[in-house]
């Protein structure tokens, strides 16, 4: 690092809010909340990276609307919840971390069999999650999906949230109007990029009307969808210098890749197809077709340290808003990096499903090296409960099988 360089491990500043340090912990499916509420599991699941260093936990995907959900055992923002969220909050707290709330709406990537409920999308299209069709959403659908992000912020302001992260990232609703190929609408939604932005830019500004300056406010973006036709560079930069013209971010989280059209560019390394298949409580016909054609759609790429970084660049070169880099961040080189390059926070995910102690550990010796082997036998365990596959010591709690994507 130079003399100007941010330590990683040190306190710094997100917004309103002091973190002990500028790790995050990136939003992760859990896989524990049965009947769409918090138990003792998701409380374990975040108190063990909050104890193991992190400055910040992100519990992920809080939907904002029934519809909205990825399966019926995903948490909605809904009173009944509230007391639940609550207790979580005051458990981070008492390690010392902040604590985030991811918030969003599935649209295309809900399963409408699980919710019950028809689930939306820039146009009718089919959605193999729930062997069903998307509806198409109205301008009626858009403005209520808006105003639920609002009410949503409040009520994790009220549970004692530090920040709210807003997902507009793989092909989530937001994210899925963004694309050219998955939106082609010839209204005020479509078209053009100021047009695919609108609803996603409303939506921010909505949280930051909602919540002010009470906590930080993050978003997650797709810095490309990862297939023909979809978002991407260098639409994706303009996007981005939209969102921070209109100021309402406090840091722009960059990621990559669609949960229902290409889920392993986010990931990277091995696709563990055949578990995922074995694990998933799918249709028989979707499940004899992934196993079948499951290398096609998963795609592999090489992992490598880092690797959304040479793409990420482009947002720091064309930005000044504090930006977060995830992907292959897994030790104290990767993180100063990072740093060096001019991003003001990193994101770990897959790393901390096996050593959620690993940022106290880089504080106590920094040539720790991470035991991730980057073989994404966790994707498979999203169903019956998110943990590390090779060393189920780190499974807290009981698991319960439900069908999520990754967040």
């Amino acid at each position: 690092m130079t003399d100007h360089t941010p330590d990683p491990l040190a306190p710094a500043t997100l917004g309103p809010v002091t973190l002990r340090n500028r790790v995050i912990k990136a939003a992760t499916f859990e896989g524990a909340s049965p009947g769409a509420l918090v138990s003792d599991r998701l409380i374990d699941y975040h108190l063990a990276v909050a104890e193991g260093g992190v400055g910040m936990t992100t519990v992920a995907y809080l939907a904002v609307a029934p519809e909205g959900r990825t399966h019926a055992d995903c948490i909605y923002w809904r009173p009944e919840a509230l007391p639940g969220l609550a207790r979580l909050t005051e458990e981070i707290h008492k390690t010392g971390a902040k604590v985030s709330a991811q918030i969003g709406h599935a649209g295309p990537v809900a399963n409408a069999k699980s919710n019950g409920a028809p689930s939306l999308a820039p146009a009718r299209s089919f959605n193999a999650l729930g062997m069903a069709f998307n509806r198409a959403a109205t301008a009626g659908d858009l403005a209520r999906v808006v105003e639920q992000h609002g009410a949503a912020a409040r009520m994790a302001v009220e549970t004692g949230f530090d920040a709210i992260e807003v997902h507009l990232g793989h092909n989530y609703l937001p994210s899925s109007f963004l694309s050219p190929r998955l939106n082609p609408r010839t209204d005020e939604f479509g078209g053009s990029l100021a047009n695919r932005a609108s609803f996603p830019r409303r939506i921010l500004a909505a949280v930051r009307e909602a919540v002010g300056g009470q906590v930080a406010m993050l978003a997650k973006m797709n810095m490309r969808d990862g297939y023909r036709g979809g978002f991407d560079l260098p639409e994706s930069v303009e996007f981005a210098r939209l969102l921070e013209s209109d100021g309402h971010l406090d840091a722009l989280e960059l990621t990559g890749g669609s949960s229902f059209m290409n889920p392993m560019y986010l990931f990277r390394g091995d696709a563990p197809y055949r578990e995922m298949a074995a694990n998933m409580p799918l249709h028989p016909v979707i499940r004899m077709g992934m196993r079948m054609v499951g290398k096609g759609f998963f795609k592999e790429y090489p992992y490598k340290p880092l690797y959304f970084l040479d793409n990420a660049r482009e947002f720091r070169r064309a930005l000044t808003m504090p930006l977060v880099l995830l992907g292959g961040v897994t030790d104290l080189t990767g993180m100063r990096t990072a740093m060096d390059e001019g991003f003001e926070y990193v994101a770990m995910a897959r790393a901390l499903l096996r050593e959620p102690d690993l940022v106290n550990r880089l504080q106590a010796d920094p040539t720790t090296v991470s035991r991730c082997i980057h073989c994404n036998l966790c994707m498979s365990t999203i169903y019956p409960g998110t943990h590390c596959h090779l060393d189920d010591q780190h499974v807290y709690g009981e698991a319960h099988p439900i069908l999520l994507p990754p967040s």
